[in-house]
């Protein structure tokens, strides 16, 4: 094993106490100090006159110390002058140790690096880096840095000294054995798309010369930092074209059309399939007719009608002998699908099993029951599906509701349950929530896209207002004014520091205020940590219309349909991603009334956030608002935070780096077939966690 791979307690002064530390920033081989690349620079290569020096200018400077004083005022500190032929410019240290004071002294010469801010005396250095020079006979004088200094992302109790001098010793390593971290890519592809070479991009990421573009590194825009981009984006996308290839070698059953069942479904629903609806289920028709599992995500706004495409693609495999099953999130969309299953199926003779956390005793050995034994031939539930006691006889299809809240890993453990029978299930997965392209392209390049892009006939759109927290009562009013014109309301009160307690509290407070303000209309509650029977019969009453405004956390984000709620309540928007507000709001404009949304919001707005709800003004396109999303949260926060393996890059940015992703699938398409070269990459970028991908 060369010392690259080596753990980082290889390297000179690296103990047990030191190892932890660096595991803290995911260096654990010798060879992760190379990749963990500086923040930012500075520029100490030039000696700078003190004359010229100005308020707020990071610089080098060396003189003469010609006082030295330790000076009392609201806080003691040492307070030293140093002179060149330009000008004065005063040390401040306010802690200080009398060894200092006197390696200070008055003839000394002294080189010190720091931020010069107005003080007392003029221009100050608070705290400077400095150091000694050299003078006097067979006194050599200190060199200048040759290269801009980095600035390296660290952790408690590790200092910028120390962590530069460790990767000063991995880039020792890496010149004294370059075989160790080779040059995968062949030559011709990187004269293709003008790649620098590696060894050159982390010699120069670590040490850039003084003529290298200081902005253009630190927006991460210099040709080095590309290049390792590029290259980690590919092991990405490898990493999932693997998985793909794994789980399309296994063999799925192939589930006919399902004519039979799907003509007598669609003749008791009471409209018909929009041309999208029809569109997307051509595509999954010719995937669940092939003998290699479907892998197709199919994206739909909110109220798109993606439910009724699952139970198409259900009755397929149920017409074919095998099972379906569906998985949300939560309980209050997997209850919703299986009242909705439980109508639309049982009619056509098929029954319907429902499985959550909270089915306990009889009841749940009675479900499972009826799955192992396949009596139940639709399966609708929660995360509780893919527990190890749970069975299928013949799982066919496996659908899964909101993919961004369920891990790669989740996800593909599904697929297992059907490989008791020697086949592996095929695998649809819906989601709400758009994905802009740049996402697609990385998290979901294991999977087919499918695209429902119009809404059903019949939809309002709904029109959105902000309004300031000011201005409450006439919100009060208009919610008296819409519920007593017999339509109904939503008031969502959302997260407080991320505290479910507080949430559900902030909650409880609103609801009792509206009841007062509002003595003549019927209020419901559902917060979190309510037990889930007392949420379900709030809901009910809520659809059934015995309720006219529902007081609500954010756990009504999804799946909740009652077309006659017209007017929803929001407040604190700020504090929601655009994604999740788009999800709400989608919770009304569902029937055929005029409908509204209203942003309350606390004055007064930072910039960002009032930017964010003019998004939310200004259009209802899902896809523009995640788009724009992406732009100003970032992808882990997009996904959510439990898309594992994806907001960890080390080096690519999808929001900076989305224009190389093209690229990134020409590269992938002009290695397919050459399984060493990704086998190095995918180890060099995922580490350990390829293996957990490959396992899934």
């Amino acid at each position: 094993m060369s010392t690259l791979d080596a753990p980082v307690t290889a390297l000179k002064g690296v103990g047990e106490a030191l190892a932890i530390k660096l595991g803290r920033l995911s260096i654990e081989r010798v060879s992760d100090l190379l990749f963990h690349l500086p923040l930012r620079y500075q520029d100490r290569t030039r000696l700078t006159p003190m004359g010229t020096l100005r308020a707020g200018q990071e610089a080098v400077i060396e003189g003469e110390v010609t006082a030295n004083d330790v000076v009392k005022g609201r806080r003691r500190s040492l307070l030293v002058r140093l002179r060149d032929a330009s000008g004065i410019v005063s040390l401040r240290f306010f802690h200080f140790a009398p060894a200092q004071q006197q390696q200070l002294h008055v003839g000394a010469r002294v080189r010190a690096f720091g931020e010069a801010r107005a003080g007392a005396t003029g221009l100050e250095l608070y705290h400077p880096e400095y150091s000694l020079m050299g003078h006097g006979p067979g006194g050599a004088e200190t060199p200048i840095d040759e290269h801009f200094t980095p600035i390296y992302p660290t952790t408690e109790g590790l200092n910028q000294p120390r962590l530069r001098a460790l990767v000063q010793q991995a880039l020792g390593l890496l010149e004294s054995e370059p075989e160790a971290l080779p040059e995968v890519l062949p030559d011709a592809l990187r004269r293709r798309f003008g790649l620098m070479g590696l060894h050159v991009s982390l010699a120069l990421l670590h040490q850039p010369p003084p003529d290298a573009d200081i902005d253009q590194l630190g927006a991460g825009q210099h040709p080095a930092t590309r290049r390792l981009a590029l290259e980690e984006l590919l092991a990405h996308r490898l990493s999932l074209r693997e998985v793909r290839q794994r789980i399309q070698q296994d063999g799925a059953p192939l589930l006919s059309a399902g004519r039979g069942l799907q003509a007598r479904f669609l003749a008791q629903l009471p409209f018909a399939l929009t041309g999208a609806q029809q569109r997307v289920l051509e595509e999954i028709v010719l995937d669940l007719a092939r003998p290699a599992p479907m892998l197709r995500l199919v994206q739909g706004d909110v109220g798109s009608g993606k439910t009724v495409v699952a139970a198409m693609a259900a009755l397929a495999a149920l017409e074919s002998h095998c099972q379906a099953a569906i998985m949300a999130p939560t309980e209050i969309l997997a209850e919703q699908h299986y009242r909705s299953f439980q109508a639309w199926f049982e009619p056509l003779g098929v029954e319907v099993a429902w499985l959550a956390g909270k089915l306990k005793g009889k009841a749940r050995l009675d479900a499972k029951a009826a799955i192992a034994d396949g009596r139940a031939r639709m399966v609708v539930g929660t995360h509780a599906l893919f527990q190890g006691d749970v069975h299928f006889q013949r799982l066919g299809l496996a659908i899964i509701d909101e993919q961004h809240r369920f891990g790669v890993h989740q996800r593909l453990a599904l697929r297992e349950k059907g490989e008791a029978g020697g086949l592996t299930p095929h695998q649809l997965i819906m989601t709400a929530t758009p994905i802009p392209r740049t996402l697609a392209m990385s998290a979901y390049a294991d999977l087919d896209v499918s695209l429902i892009d119009e809404l059903p006939p019949g939809r309002t759109p709904v029109k959105t207002v902000v309004v300031s927290d000011e201005r409450r009562p006439e919100v009060v009013q208009r919610i008296e004014r819409a519920c007593g014109e017999g339509r109904q309301a939503y008031w969502v009160c959302t997260l407080i520091e991320e505290s479910e307690a507080l949430q559900c509290q902030a909650a409880e407070v609103t609801c009792e205020e509206l009841t007062e303000a509002l003595p003549e209309l019927a209020i419901g509650l559902v917060h979190g940590r309510m037990k889930a029977a007392e949420k379900a019969a709030v809901m009910a009453a809520f659809k059934e219309g015995e309720v006219d405004l529902l007081v609500a956390t954010t756990v009504i984000e999804v799946g909740v349909d009652v077309p006659n709620a017209s007017l929803m309540v929001i407040e604190n928007p700020e504090r929601l991603g655009l994604s999740q507000l788009h999800q709400l709001r989608g919770r009304v404009g569902r029937g055929s009334t005029a409908s509204f949304c209203v942003l309350l919001y606390p004055a007064p707005l930072s910039q960002s956030s009032r930017q964010r709800l003019g998004v939310m003004r200004e259009t209802s396109d899902g896809f523009r608002i995640a788009e724009k999303d992406l732009e100003l949260r970032g992808p882990g926060e997009v996904l959510g935070t439990r898309q594992t393996g994806l907001a960890q890059m080390k080096i690519a940015d999808l929001e900076r780096d989305a224009d190389l992703l093209d690229s990134v699938s020409a590269l992938a398409q002009a290695l397919e077939g050459d399984a060493n070269t990704a086998a190095v990459l995918i180890r060099r970028w995922l580490g350990d966690a390829a293996g957990r991908y490959g396992q899934v």
